[in-house]
């Protein structure tokens, strides 16, 4: 499984809301949706997450091996 729980802290870390990703930078509030409940989102949104959160693309999301 992929999770985004990597993304909250990193974004609290950086001090950057949701609020500003929506206003400031294009997301919209599904984008933002589906970040919080760890479903699909393309490459291009983790890019973007990652140039403007200044970090690397593990600062945002991590793997978790599904358990058989």
């Amino acid at each position: 499984m992929i999770t985004y729980d990597k993304l909250w802290k990193t974004m609290k870390e950086k001090q950057m809301t949701q609020y500003r990703l929506i206003r400031y930078y294009g997301f919209s509030a599904g984008q933002i949706g589906r970040l919080k409940k760890n479903m699909y989102v393309s490459t291009h949104t983790l890019e973007v997450l990652c140039q403007i959160l200044n970090c690397r693309i593990e600062d945002i999301v991590e793997y978790i091996p599904d358990e058989e």
